[in-house]
Order: C-alpha cells, then structure tokens, then sequence
C-alpha cells in the first residue's frame, strides 16, 4: 500500500495525472491504476471525476494528511535502519529563505564531510513556502523567520540575528560613510525583493516607520538580479548583514550598516515536532545547534523590531 500512496503524494505535489506519473517514474495507468485501488480499498472516493484532475474529495484530502505521516514514517524507520548497517545516508530536502542561502553550507558543508552518503537538495523558497512544505512534507527541514507562531507549530532552532546593509557599489552615494539611517537608505534609487519575500515586507515596514515611502526601481524573487543591478553603480538595495559581507568580499560591493534604528529578526532552522526524528534530520539539528549564535541577552526582546 505504501507504493500507491507515494503515487497518490506525487498526484497531490503535481496536480496532474500525466505530471505525477513523469515525477514517479511510472506510466499514466499505473499511476491511475493506484488510485483506484486505493478507493476500492478505503470505499470512497480519492479524486473529483473529470476529464481531468480537478482535485481531491473530502475523504481524499483526509487519506492524503494519512499518507503523508504513513509515508515519512516509513522513509524514517528505512534510514534508521540503514544507519544501523552503514551509517548515516540519504538525501535530505532544505527549503530555505533566499536571504539565508550564504549560511547554508555552514551547516550542510560539515555533515557532508562526515558522512560520504549523505546529500541535499537545497530550495530556496518563501517563507510561507517553507512552512507549507514541511507540513506537506514535501521538505523534511528549512531555514526561515522564527516568531511566535512558527515556534508553537514547529521544532526550531534559532540560528543567527537578521541585522541589515544597505549594498552600494564602491565610489557611489553613500559608499564612504560607516553607517545610514534607514531614512538615508529609502531615499536612494533601490532594488528589492518582491512582495511576496518575509524579507520585502520587513524592509518595508521599517522604511515606513522611518518616514521613506516604498517605491523600487528593480523588482526580483533573484538576489542575483539584485546584486548586478547594485554592481552597474546606479541602485542600492537593502540586505541582510550577513548576505551583504558575503557580497562584498570580491571588493564589488560596499555593505553599510543600517542603524537609526538598529534592528533585527531571528532567523532559524525549522523541522516538524516529532519523536524520533529521522536520523538525516536529527544530524542537521545538531549541526545547527552547533553553529548557532550564542543566546541574546535578556535585552534582545526590547530591540526595535525584534521578531
């Protein structure tokens, strides 16, 4: 059964028969095949009759909630016994925030030098992505904004602080000052995130309250896009501390502290709160937990903008 209910994950991922059955490696009747087999055997209906898919029944989307824990259950006990007979292997999926993808590898690097048979798809997602993904369990794990909903409804680790730059290219406006009100940074010609990205809508309620109004140049779900725009000399754009020095180590670019106020959001990993955990997934928990920031002081909370 576990067979024709990874086909049934792969039909609710794709929403297409023809879709699904390419992404299974199968052929269409198999795969519809499946799908009829598993209505015989529960005696409802799974999948809204059509010409062609148009979703699932309400007893569909409940056997999906089913098929999901059944499947990821099952995938956890093979590694944990693969583990047992040689070591830890596999592959695991990490959706992460686009601002966070320089500090991927801090966590990823270690584990893969350890382990041989261990790899990672790493996605880069939005932040309400990630969080659907992982309930989906489309993902196992992913690195996004931490606040008080994300900890109730999932296992996190914080990971580092979210302080911001404005990016300019050397001998531009500004290039020569230690630091910018966010006033300052909003007043120059910018290229930003889209409005979908947590990181866009961050940026912009701080340069509210600073008094900027919000009007992009360049607007692009690429950091990369944004990056050679910076590099041409005529935008700037608003990034994340971290990213930016990651940015500005080839000498192209000029990372500027963004203070008037100082803020900062709490970025962490993120994972479903189960016991066990599987194996890949527990080994990148403690791997981050490893490379963690040490703990804000009590003060943390009271700083603006603090997530």
């Amino acid at each position: 059964m576990l067979d024709k209910l990874e086909l049934l994950l792969n039909l609710a991922r794709e929403r297409h028969f023809g879709r699904a059955a390419e992404a299974a490696g199968v052929t269409q009747p198999t795969l519809s095949s499946a799908v009829k087999s598993l209505e015989e055997q529960f005696g409802v209906m799974i999948v809204v009759r059509g010409s062609r898919f148009q979703g699932f029944t309400p007893e569909g989307e409940r056997i999906l909630e089913w098929s999901r824990r059944l499947v990821t259950d099952a995938r956890t006990m093979r590694q944990e016994v693969a583990a047992l007979r040689q070591g830890l292997t596999g592959t695991l999926r990490l959706a992460v925030i686009p601002t966070a993808l320089p500090f991927v590898a801090e966590i990823t690097g270690p584990i893969c030098g350890r382990h041989e048979r261990v790899g990672f798809t790493v996605l880069s997602m939005t932040s309400d992505q990630i969080l659907k993904s992982i309930e989906d369990f489309e993902v196992e794990a992913g690195i996004t904004y931490l606040d008080a909903g994300v900890a109730a409804r999932f296992a996190a680790v914080p990971l580092y602080e979210e302080r911001y730059s404005l990016l300019v290219a050397p001998g531009g406006p500004l290039a020569d000052r230690a630091s910018v009100s966010w006033a300052e940074a909003g007043a120059m010609p910018l290229c930003l995130l889209t409005p979908d990205m947590q990181h866009r809508r961050l940026v912009e309620r701080h340069l509210g309250q600073a008094g900027a109004a919000v009007a992009p140049r360049i607007e692009s779900n690429s950091m990369i896009v944004l990056h050679t725009h910076v590099r041409t000399g005529r935008f700037a754009s608003i990034m994340p501390a971290r990213f930016a020095e990651s940015m500005d180590r080839s000498g192209l670019m000029q990372a500027i502290p963004i203070t008037e106020p100082t803020v900062s959001h709490a970025i962490g990993l993120v994972t479903t709160r189960r016991e066990p955990q599987a194996p890949l997934v527990a080994a990148l928990i403690a791997e981050a937990r490893r490379h963690a920031d040490p703990a804000p002081d009590p003060a943390a909370a009271a700083r603006p903008g603090a997530a």
